[in-house]
């Protein structure tokens, strides 16, 4: 596999290796000691899914402290603009983005770290997104904030449609008025 760095300490794109014959392919997408050693040490507890219509948008999310989240994502098929945000307290990179292209056939993954925000815009019908995560999911310590916040400055690819989000997102606070993330003895 090959590590990309993103330019925001922790937050790192991964290339996997497929190797490809006739038959298809065959890719290894983790391995615990592999990531580890290339400055990923997550140990993933749980694997979600979704499945998103072209233009669709989910994010920006995560989870707050005690049930704080580090992500490894990618797409199976489809395409996805994926983006992650530092919001950790008193980062030097604190408010930056970082968007890759993840498709099923680039096979590309984004390792993101507790203290991002994140979220996509699937630019594909029938886009199936994963996320191996190393912490549950628990409703009380999920967040978000806008992802079309003009004040993050991400460029959202057109995907031919108004971007379809769900009530709660759009609901969710502009970046200004969130908490920043900040890791205390319980997320550890």
């Amino acid at each position: 596999m090959k590590v990309l760095e993103t330019g925001i300490e922790g937050l790192k794109l991964v290339e996997p290796e497929a190797f490809r014959d006739g038959r298809g392919y065959f890719c290894e997408t983790y391995s615990e000691e592999r990531y580890a050693a290339a400055g990923m040490p997550a140990r993933f507890v749980q694997t979600n899914e979704s499945l998103s219509a072209k233009g669709v948008r989910r994010g920006l999310h995560w989870q707050a402290a005690p049930h704080t989240q580090a992500k490894l994502v990618r797409v199976v098929r489809g395409a996805a603009w994926d983006v992650a945000v530092d919001i950790r307290k008193g980062s030097s990179t604190y408010g930056r983005h970082f968007g890759a292209l993840l498709t099923g056939r680039n096979m590309r993954q984004l390792y993101i770290p507790r203290g991002f925000a994140h979220g996509f815009a699937a630019l594909e019908d029938d886009t199936l997104f994963n996320y191996m995560c190393d912490n549950p999911y628990r409703r009380e310590s999920e967040r978000g904030m806008r992802l079309d916040d003009p004040a993050l400055g991400i460029e959202w690819p057109d995907a031919g449609t108004a971007g379809a989000m769900s009530e709660k997102d759009l609901r969710l606070p502009a970046f200004a008025l969130i908490d920043p993330w900040e890791e205390t003895e319980a997320a550890r």
